[in-house]
């Protein structure tokens, strides 16, 4: 082949080769490839050349440059190099659960100027926490909670001005909590932050005043668990918006602040096991207060205070060795929220009255050691009364400690332990998670851009190449530019035409989303996406973003430009509906609105593609927190607002809906939970419409999941609203007993209607 020829083809093939040599770039390579020398069980797919074509796993990309390291729960094991620096666009950090990481964390963190995210709880760091973590200006949130860390809390971290979140518990760190002083920086310069979890240390010295301003954002305050001394400062109740306070497990004394009251918002307020003096607090004002636990201090002592009556939020009340005298009033026990009192160990006497109102959620009443001498009785619950006058000399069942689980115990957990031992108190980024304007912690990059390599700059020997070689690849050129031109034409002339024959049969095509036209239906809040933007929002439907699948196909995450998160529903080809019977759904689903509902945010019809477009709701389904998998405890209180809310979300679709919709696969996996742990009804988008005529009965093809399906409706085929109220029976067994529906082969209605069957059985026969 000739030089003229290879110049001519050079250039009709250039682009292709300069997209086939595309790489990641060559400093990530290197830093990726360092951090791989250095751990074993990395994912397979690191064993490939090139981390963001090949689709490393964990690994995330925009414009070649790696942005996320996310390889949470990988049993990885090694340390981290320094080489780290190298990822100098890295965003996102999160190497959280691999007990196996070992080792400091490297000084050279500090040079990845655009982390915004550090997640590292639960893995195995030790030594100093770097102070050149405190150059990380972007950063958002940082999490080194449960590992090993030691030495003092680096005071540079004050100069995160942007910092949302701060963890740093269950740790070995020491020595004071670190306030600006002169020219050095302090934690009291985060006036953005809104949490302080200090929690499970050997932390020292007094809670400096300083720490804590009017100006200050703080919601939680968790330094339960140290070895912090002197008083509770009372610029603690300057910060209007705290709603958590853990001071509790410390060696504090002093009196209680009296303004400490003025923090209305507080709903978990734990002093115990402290030193504290003076008169017991004052906390009528704290009106939202759900959990109380003031135990083990040294407080004047006084009657019991009026608040006890009064705060109706109350569920636990936790005051045992605090010096309280006189009797209990009867109204405590009717406060409407109450689950838990525990006032062992005082000086309590008279006539205990629990009162005749029915309080199902009462669980325990521990007043054992203190001086009551009667009992008006009518309590179901536990009760202990064990080292009281009116217990002496008798066998009551209030008498004896039971060692029964129906006890709830309430010993100090231990501070070491992982995901899979540890209720989700002991881990302090479980206990609280972030609120619902913060989202989940996951990074949803840009389109992957194909960026031309540089060609090189020729050599002078190259300049003087063969003229003919010149004169060839000009005229090669000229040729290629109008043979392009000639495609071109042809090819918009063609698009054109498709456009206009695809036109005439898109029912999209003349629909303005903005506009009603007589009689039509048309959206209501929802629009319309093009597929490309849909693809841009969600990095190509990547691996990454793939939260799940269903029969109508896979669902992924991603994010608006407004920063807002969705769930795009993208169908499978033979889920795929006619162009009319679609459009007819999202018509129907716009109009759906309520809050507990999934709303639509918009669909797609583009490129032969039918999507849908939802809120994105961040607590994953009712399913996952029943299994334990998504880390979320589900007390009494908790699945009743849950299928409270399910309930109301159904009614809606039956009763104020025009027309009104039948689900047809009420499930717990269809039940989702956002941040408030509300719950919201999902994929109505594949139910049925009733008109007023076919309200009693529709004839339609079964469809639903074994276990929550309406036998009835399986055997006739007809549909109604009760077929969604047998499903929602079904998701209550399950919230109820915590069993799948169908479960080693045994029905769960079968098996509850069986039980109740033998406990009616039982008492015909009783009362015969």
């Amino acid at each position: 082949m000739d030089q003229r020829t290879q110049v001519f083809l050079l250039l009709i093939f250039a682009p292709f080769l300069v997209l086939a040599n595309h790489q990641t770039g060559g400093e990530d390579v290197l830093g990726l490839n360092s951090l791989k020398a250095l751990w074993t069980n990395t994912p397979a797919s690191w064993g490939t050349p090139d981390p963001c074509h090949n689709g490393w796993d964990g690994i995330g990309c925009t414009n070649a440059r790696v942005v996320t390291l996310t390889l949470s729960s990988m049993n990885l094991t090694g340390t981290l190099s320094g080489d780290i620096q190298q990822l100098s666009e890295l965003q996102i950090l999160d190497l959280s659960y691999n007990k196996g990481l070992t080792g400091p964390l490297p000084e050279e963190i500090g040079s990845l100027k655009k982390l915004f995210n550090i997640i590292l709880v639960g893995c195995s760091f030790s030594g100093l926490i770097p102070p050149s973590i405190g150059s990380l200006q972007e950063l958002v949130f940082l999490s080194l909670n449960s590992n090993r860390f030691n030495g003092k809390i680096p005071s540079s971290i004050g100069n995160l001005s942007k910092l949302y979140w701060l963890d740093l518990a269950d740790n070995n760190l020491e020595g004071p909590i670190p306030v600006s002083n002169g020219g050095e920086p302090g934690l009291d310069m985060l006036s953005h932050c809104k949490h302080f979890h200090l929690g499970m240390n050997e932390l020292s010295g007094q809670i400096p005043p300083k720490l804590f301003s009017s100006n200050m954002s703080l919601i939680h305050v968790l330094f339960e668990r140290n070895k912090l001394s002197g008083s509770i400062p009372s610029s603690l109740g300057f910060v209007k918006s705290l709603e958590v306070v853990r001071f509790d497990s410390n060696m504090l004394s002093g009196s209680i602040p009296v303004n400490l009251n003025n923090l209305t918002t507080v709903s978990q307020l734990l002093l115990s096991n402290n030193k504290l003096g003076g008169p017991a607090p004052d906390l009528t004002g704290m009106i939202h207060l759900q959990y109380v636990d003031l135990s083990n201090n040294s407080f004047d002592a006084s009657d019991v205070p009026p608040w006890f009556s009064t705060l109706e939020s109350l569920t636990t009340l936790k005051m045992e060795s605090t010096q309280l005298q006189g009797e209990i009033p009867a109204a405590l026990f009717s406060l409407p929220n109450l689950q838990t009192v525990v006032l062992k160990n005082n000086q309590l006497n008279g006539i205990l009255d629990i009162g005749t109102g029915d309080n199902p959620q009462l669980e325990l009443i521990d007043l054992q050691n203190n001086l009551i001498s009667a009992y008006n009785g009518g309590y179901n619950g536990t009760l202990i009364l064990v080292q009281n006058p009116i217990c002496t000399g008798k066998s009551l069942s209030y008498c004896k400690i039971s060692n029964s689980a129906d006890v709830i115990s309430y010993e100090t957990l231990s501070k070491n332990c992982v995901p899979s031992s540890c209720t989700s108190d002991q881990l302090s980024n479980q206990t609280f998670k972030p609120q619902k304007y913060f989202g989940p912690f996951y990074f949803i990059g840009d389109d992957y851009q194909h960026f031309a390599v540089e060609t090189e700059v020729p050599s002078e020997s190259k300049k003087s190449s063969n003229v003919g070689i010149i004169v060839g690849a000009a005229a090669g050129g000229s040729v290629l530019v109008l043979i392009l031109l000639l495609v071109g034409v042809y090819a918009i002339r063609q698009k054109r035409k498709a456009k206009r024959a695809t036109d005439k049969n898109n029912p999209f095509g003349k629909w303005d989303v903005n506009k009603s036209s007589g009689g039509i239906p048309q959206l209501k809040g929802a629009r319309s996406f093009t597929f490309e933007e849909l693809m841009k929002f969600s990095n190509n439907f990547s691996e990454v973003n793939d939260v799940g699948s269903g029969g109508y196909g896979k669902v992924y995450r991603g994010t608006l430009p407004t920063g807002q998160l969705i769930a795009i529903k993208r169908a499978h080809k033979e889920s795929t509906q006619g162009g009319y019977e679609f459009k007819t759904e999202i018509e129907l689903l716009s109009r759906v609105h309520h809050k507990n509902l999934v709303s639509l945010v918009g669909f797609c019809f583009d490129q032969g593609e039918q999507m849908l477009v939802y809120e994105y709701v961040a607590n994953g389904t009712l399913k996952d927190s029943l299994s334990g998998k998504s880390g979320i405890r589900l007390d009494w209180t908790r699945r009743l607002k849950i299928v409270l809310g399910a309930a109301r979300g159904i009614s809606y679709l039956h009763e104020l809906c025009d027309p009104p919709i039948v689900h047809r696969d009420i499930k717990s996996t269809n039940v989702l939970l956002d941040n408030s742990l509300t719950a919201k009804v999902a994929d109505f988008g594949l139910s049925k419409t009733m008109d007023d005529s076919g309200r009693d009965h529709v004839s339609t093809q079964v469809k639903g999941t074994m276990g929550y399906l309406d036998p009835e409706y399986y055997m006739t085929q007809r549909l109604t609203e009760k077929s969604d109220v047998y499903g929602f029976g079904v998701l209550m067994l399950e919230l109820l007993t915590a069993r799948r529906p169908i479960e080693q082969g045994k029905y769960i209605v079968r098996e509850i209607c069986d039980e109740e069957l033998v406990v009616m059985l039982a008492c015909e026969e009783g009362k015969s």
